[in-house]
């Protein structure tokens, strides 16, 4: 029901958090999932479902000022200070950890330790034997997994701050998260001798998508924030910039194609200069590539508020 939960959000904006205002949004809440449940048994998509719920229960922002007068008159109308007020939407919209998550991230983190410690041990030639280097692949495939599965698996959890990403969406921060920890740990381990120079090229490519993917995921993301938590910045926001991939949609696009051909034309360059000068120089090509990235970033997503008032 992540719908409804964004709708009520969007709903409660702006209103003073109490125990009071608290309970008429469970109270809502509660209506609103049940009456989607229903709509979602007679055919009706999820979002449909949720939608039409809140359609049918009216005007859910005169219920949520009516509220919200009621704690003014309360309370006297006294003021709050802006953290204070974060302070008590954080303790009233607190989401806690779900115990299947949690066993879920200290499984994993435990298999991540283990594969690289026992990588680690045998590239410095603490057993009497040598690993193969399918053995060494299949330990480094197995942490890098391991890495993005917490990753994915965070996003795609509810917070007191965030709402969950979708589960695609999630995957794909799990893809990219292990290919880039994977490029990351192929490189180490044939510095250390476990694989052969070819390996640096693999290496780079795992790099090269990875980072590419991040790229794509991160300039397509959707606002996350919960209500509470963009009131509380819209308080504190000083007015001097903006985020321009929150304003500008082609922008954010017109960044991802340039990371794109960024990290495309950096591993080209990286695997002329292995074959030419030397694998240890290489890799090189990928600081000056993130370099320039950083660059083009910082001159797209921030744009003084002088050119935005033009």
């Amino acid at each position: 029901m992540t719908t409804v939960h964004r709708l009520l959000d969007d709903a409660f904006a702006g209103v003073e958090p109490s125990p009071e205002v608290q309970d008429l949004k469970e109270e809502i809440r509660a209506n609103l999932e049940a009456r989607a449940a229903e709509l979602q048994a007679g055919g009706a998509t999820p979002d449909d479902a949720a939608r039409r719920a809140f359609d049918e229960l009216g005007d859910v922002r005169a219920i949520v000022a009516e509220a919200q007068a009621d704690v003014v008159a309360a309370t006297g109308g006294e003021p709050r200070t802006v953290l204070q007020e974060a302070f008590a939407a954080a303790q009233q919209q607190r989401v806690r950890p779900r115990p299947g998550f949690v066993v879920g991230v200290v499984v994993a983190a435990t298999v991540l330790v283990a594969a690289l410690a026992f990588a680690g041990l045998a590239a410095a030639g603490a057993f009497a034997f040598d690993l193969p280097g399918i053995v060494y692949a299949a330990l480094l495939l197995t942490a890098a997994s391991a890495a993005g599965f917490v990753v994915g698996l965070s996003l795609s959890q509810e917070t007191t701050t965030n709402h969950p990403v979708p589960s695609r969406r999630a995957g794909g921060y799990y893809l990219a998260t292990g290919l880039t920890v994977l490029a990351l740990l192929l490189a180490l381990f044939t510095a250390l001798g476990a694989f052969d120079a070819w390996m640096y090229v693999v290496a780079g490519a795992a790099f090269v998508v990875g980072g590419t993917l991040f790229t794509l995921l991160g300039v397509t993301q959707t606002n996350r924030k919960k209500a509470w938590v963009r009131d509380v910045a819209r308080a504190q926001a000083t007015g001097h910039d903006f985020d321009r991939f929150d304003q500008d949609p082609a922008a954010a696009a017109r960044f991802g194609v340039y990371t794109v051909v960024i990290w495309l034309t950096a591993f080209v360059v990286f695997v002329v200069l292995g074959l030419t000068v030397g694998w240890a120089w290489s890799w090189l090509t990928f600081v000056v590539a993130l370099a320039v990235m950083m660059l083009v970033l910082a001159r797209m997503l921030f744009t003084p508020k002088d050119a935005r008032d033009k």
